[in-house]
């Protein structure tokens, strides 16, 4: 009789660190259910305010506290860290009415900490606190307080601040996302404070690898006449189209050529009217395309090379697909 094979007996270390991550996300997970009116509070308080926004705590809240001044800066919110010893030695005299004090502290009991309350009290200052305990000294004084009590540290003594650090950046994060929502901060807003920063260089990659078409006008927006038509209604297709540009085309849509602006004042300066005149006439022949499998980058080349502000896109036959203006290129961020 064959034996089942005898699964091997789990390394201590790593089931110590399992537990640990289980207790750290339940912790977070339990927030979830926590989150109530008091955090739209907050959400608001730091929306109204006509000031800055000022984060503190001390030793391992300290910690959480610098994290979230960073990701509420990095995401639209401006903030700032202050050590609660430092606030006692001078820091305090930044503090002002209109500003918003997040106060971050486990045990809700930093004597540091409690030492400030009285000073944003007096200013007219908005607290928001972040404990763990909801009657601590704290927690009472706050405008708003955020719970971030945990069950239990993953600390096996129970003592070193862990599971109880993770929920409050967690808290953190959540307040920071919210207010990037509400005031419609966007990537590019993101990439304009982190210019040295991983996104940006995406960004700046994927702009580089935009196609032709990706960036042109296809359809209605790439205006056009029949060859043979009225200079009349060549300028008229021209100034819906917004380009400054119409392309002109057979019966196919092969691209005969193209009448622009400049098309248009030179024939003006010769004979004054455009009454009874063909668009054929004044046209530019055989005008300069493009493919719609081009890099943009090229099309700009193209455009600087020839100094034109607009190209006609074609298939691989010569018939019009659509039309790339440069304001196109400037939108797309390709220039």
């Amino acid at each position: 009789m064959i034996k089942a094979a005898r699964k091997p007996a789990e390394s201590p270390t790593l089931a110590l660190a399992r537990r640990v991550l289980a207790i750290e996300s339940e912790a977070i997970r339990a927030l979830i259910d926590r989150l109530d009116e008091r955090f739209l509070h907050a959400v608001g308080l730091v929306q109204q305010r006509s000031g800055r926004v000022i984060v503190s705590g001390i030793g391992k809240s300290g910690h959480i506290a610098r994290k979230i001044a960073s990701t509420l800066s990095s995401t639209g919110t401006p903030a700032y860290f202050v050590h609660p010893a430092e606030a006692s030695h001078g820091d305090l005299g930044m503090i002002e009415g209109g500003d918003i004090f997040i106060a971050i502290s486990n045990s809700g009991m930093s004597s540091e900490l409690l030492e400030i309350v009285p000073v944003v009290k007096r200013l007219g200052a908005k607290l928001i606190t972040i404990t763990g305990d909801a009657q601590s000294p704290l927690a009472r004084e706050a405008d708003v307080h955020l719970d971030s009590a945990v069950a239990q540290e993953a600390c096996p003594l129970n003592l070193a601040p862990t599971a109880s650090t993770a929920a409050a950046l967690a808290l953190g994060d959540a307040l920071a996302v919210a207010l990037l929502d509400a005031r419609g901060f966007s990537a590019a807003d993101f990439a304009r404070s982190h210019p040295r920063g991983r996104l940006p260089r995406q960004a700046l990659a994927q702009q580089s690898l935009l196609h032709v078409s990706d960036v042109m006008r296809t359809g209605n927006e790439a205006p056009r006449v029949p060859s043979g038509a009225s200079l009349a209604d060549a300028v008229r297709e021209m100034s819906r189209g917004l380009i400054g540009m119409t392309a002109v085309v057979d019966e196919r849509g092969t691209v005969k050529g193209v009448f622009t602006d400049g098309d248009l004042r030179r024939a003006l300066e010769k004979s004054g009217s455009i009454e009874g005149r063909r668009v054929d006439e004044v046209m530019t022949p055989r005008p300069k395309t493009v493919r719609r499998g081009m890099l943009a980058a090229e099309a700009v080349h193209l455009m600087e090379e020839h100094k034109v502000n607009q190209l006609l896109v074609v298939d691989d036959h010569g018939i019009l697909v659509g039309a790339l203006n440069m304001h196109d290129l400037f939108k797309a961020k390709v220039i």
